[in-house]
């Protein structure tokens, strides 16, 4: 109940119906921020595409100018000198069968990215079924799946993010903490924003960017006004 008197008292401190400009939303999501622990960003962007069609979905990756706040760990599925340029490069941990099997027998998921080289895909795939659902599964579209694996771990410790398409053509992205402040939320927001604009397919028709939202983890969503698109 604490809870939700914080989250009435948030959602009266501004009009919910208002679009604001990108820095007084940021400064309003901060404001509204008020768990105990450092909230999470995130940006929502509706966009008016049909995600049932294959021409138009949007999805791609990007490492925000300012990370993430969050520090991910990486398992890389690679042999030999790719196992060692991943440990070299800061992965968290470093396997081939011998960890494909401790997933699937032991329900080991103690990781929030996994990196393969294209070989070990064949292997990868056995238990994609477990991955899948959880969102895990190594992509080459999100550079998931490369033979540079230590380009893929210094990237996602720096602060690389996939955004895709869901199926109500809403894409959701962390864009940082809370304790970023202002400046650094809106160097992340922007540079998010810029990416999804190229990435509008040549398909979609009438206004791309339908609306763009920010919240915190906790707290009420702030609409932004936004041109583009």
């Amino acid at each position: 109940m604490k809870l939700a008197k914080k989250y009435a008292e948030s959602i009266k401190s501004y009009d919910r119906s208002k679009s604001y400009d990108l820095n007084e939303a940021a400064k309003i999501v901060i404001d509204t921020a008020k768990a105990k622990f450092d909230e999470t960003i995130e940006l929502h962007v509706r966009l008016g595409v049909d995600p049932r069609q294959a021409d138009q979905q949007v999805r791609g990756v990007l490492v925000l100018p300012n990370g993430t706040g969050k520090t991910k760990k990486v398992l890389v599925i690679a042999k030999g000198d790719k196992a060692d340029a991943a440990t070299a490069a800061g992965a968290d941990y470093v396997g081939a069968e011998e960890t494909i099997q401790r997933i699937q027998s032991q329900n080991w998921f103690d990781f929030d990215v996994m990196i393969t080289t294209p070989d070990m895909m064949g292997m990868v795939g056995r238990i994609g079924r477990i991955l899948g659902p959880k969102g895990l599964m190594p992509n080459p579209k999100s550079g998931t799946v490369t033979m540079d694996v230590a380009k893929a771990v210094k990237e996602v410790k720096a602060g690389k993010v996939e955004y895709r398409l869901d199926k109500t053509a809403i894409i959701h992205c962390p864009i940082g903490k809370k304790s970023f402040g202002v400046e650094k939320l809106t160097e992340n927001f922007n540079a998010l924003m810029e990416a999804i604009v190229k990435a509008k397919p040549a398909a979609a028709k009438g206004q791309y960017i339908k609306s763009v939202t920010l919240s915190s983890t906790m707290g009420p969503g702030v609409k932004v006004t936004f041109n583009k698109g």
